[in-house]
């Protein structure tokens, strides 16, 4: 069968960098192709070559065969007809290729007007269809929304009703799910297959997680350094990967076990009934109408030493628990933490416990101040909690503190962005440890991060925790991560505890319902009533 797509030699410059150098694949009609690599590998300006939306500064080399046409030395109004009719585009972040002042049906139905040149009447009854083929419930109502009145995975679905408006040969997905929760993910995968055999349509499926590829690939080239070091039917690389990244790739999964604890070690942060709600006002006097119940008589306890993770989806409450313990958000409830009760205090009272209860969040790079250097990041602490220490110590400490974290202590005079995401989130966890905390907050500290990536960050943090008896509250959407580190499991939803206890028995066999989908969905594997077994294959 000749293939759909067929890329010869690609090589993509900037200037004199080399984004990608002499990439070649195929793609046969109805068939998936995984492009696999690392954040800066040269796996999404590959895609976006081959509808040549690359800015000015890009020039490409060597062929990009669309059904016979070359695109590369296609004129803009060829491209026009390829763009939207025979090759569709899912980006990665919904919300940013959405456009905020229009509504979905809009959106979907413009792309419609353009392109086939439906009256607006039609376009809108094909919109409805396309947002029922996607999943969009009730879509007679949620047409008329706007994207920021839905949830991430339904802007994601409306970006696939996009994509497939115009009955595409080819479906390009740029990360489609990375920005998702482990179920809602689940979700998209399950709809990107089904419809791909609806529609016969081909697939480029770029990513950077292999748990992924696994479910919806045929066939994976991997990419690092703007190269394609190998490429194969997916179960070959997966049972026998031959280059050496590809196989660091498939052992950079999170693994390990969490660090044995002190025997006998006390409680060292405990809630009872804790609460966090937020007004909803409304009217010209901005009355409270009701509460958003974010936390919703919470209690945990957590020994000195061990690591509770708490998981749930967006929306469940797990990051509004962790900044309610730190008291950077108001609740109601008791909280104590290394034998203090701290849930009245005020923001004066709390300054001496601040230096025992530290963050690291989400995204370091936005939590990092631009204009400062890394040795200032790390140092400002130190300024504010120790302020008897002289230039001289807090230097040592913070050269002592980047040791630790793997970074070498002479870049402490660059800047945030000169680091990759990695580094980032290093120094973010330098600039909490410095401060030497009794308890840590970890708000989905490696979810922006590459799987290998995630894998040392994981290992630094085991480190770190058996060097410093640590106590950590780690929030996540990610069970293999949180299996990797956490002794004790919490499962959040809509504010609530739906299941606790040992991380080995939740895992082993959750008893919520609610557990088991998200188990489910993270490790690919059925549920039934006596605990959790491998899925059968599936035609």
């Amino acid at each position: 069968m000749l293939p759909l797509l067929s890329v010869r030699d690609l090589t993509i410059r900037f200037g004199a960098f080399e984004a990608a150098k002499k990439v070649s694949f195929d793609i046969a009609p109805g068939e998936t192709l995984a492009l696999v690599g690392e954040s800066g590998s040269g796996k999404s300006v590959t895609a976006l070559s081959i509808l040549k939306l690359l800015p000015p500064s890009a020039t490409l080399e060597g062929t990009i065969a669309l059904d016979g046409q070359n695109l590369v030395s296609a004129s803009a109004t060829q491209l026009r007809g390829v763009r939207g009719n025979e090759v569709g585009m899912i980006f990665q972040e919904p919300m940013s290729s959405l456009n905020p002042v229009h509504t979905v049906g809009k959106q979907i139905g413009e792309i419609l007007e353009t392109h086939q040149g439906m009256r607006q009447t039609a376009a809108r009854k094909r919109t409805l269809e396309l947002l029922a083929e996607v999943g969009i419930p009730d879509p007679e109502r949620r047409v008329d929304d706007y994207p920021h009145q839905l949830s991430g995975g339904q802007r994601q679905r409306v970006m696939i009703a996009m994509a497939l408006a115009n009955n595409p040969k080819l479906l390009i997905a740029d990360e489609p799910t990375t920005a998702l929760d482990v179920t809602v993910q689940a979700q998209i995968l399950a709809l990107l297959k089904k419809l791909q055999r609806q529609h016969g349509m081909a697939m480029l499926f770029i990513t950077h997680d292999l748990t992924i590829v696994r479910k919806i690939a045929d066939r994976v080239s991997v990419m690092t350094q703007g190269e394609v070091v190998e490429s194969g039917p997916t179960a070959d690389i997966f049972a026998n990967p031959k280059h050496a990244y590809t196989q660091k790739l498939l052992a950079a999964s999170p693994r390990g076990a969490p660090v044995l604890p002190k025997s006998a070690s006390p409680v060292l942060v405990e809630t009872k009934d804790l609460k966090v709600w937020f007004p909803i006002k409304r009217g010209l006097l901005r009355r409270t109408v009701g509460h958003i119940r974010a936390v919703d008589g919470v209690d945990i306890a957590i020994h000195k030493g061990e690591t509770l993770g708490v998981v749930g989806e967006s929306g469940s409450g797990k990051s509004s628990l962790g900044y309610a313990l730190l008291r950077l958000i108001p609740s109601d409830g008791k909280i104590v933490i290394l034998g203090q009760d701290i849930a009245g205090r005020s923001g004066r009272a709390m300054r001496p416990m601040r230096k025992h209860m530290q963050i690291v969040f989400q995204d370091p790079f936005g939590s990092l101040s631009p204009r400062m250097s890394v040795g200032e990041i790390v140092e400002e602490g130190l300024k504010v909690h120790m302020p008897r220490l002289n230039v001289a110590e807090r230097e040592a400490k913070v050269v002592a503190v980047l040791n630790e974290v793997g970074l070498d202590p002479k870049a402490a005079n660059r800047y945030p962005h000169e680091f990759s995401g990695g580094q980032r989130q290093r120094i973010a966890i330098a600039r909490a440890l410095v401060l030497e905390p009794d308890f840590l907050v970890l708000d989905e500290p490696t979810s922006a991060l590459d799987i290998s990536i995630q894998a040392q960050v994981i290992d630094l943090l085991r480190d770190v925790q058996r060097r410093r008896d640590l106590t950590y509250l780690f929030i996540s959407h990610d069970l293999r991560v949180v299996k990797a580190l956490a002794h004790s499991v919490v499962v959040m939803r809509n504010g609530r505890i739906v299941e606790a206890g040992p991380a080995a028995a939740i895992f082993a066999r959750p008893r919520d319902p609610y557990t088991r989908q998200l188990m489910a969905a993270a490790f690919d594997i059925e549920t039934t009533t006596d605990g959790l077994f491998p899925a059968e294959e599936t035609d």
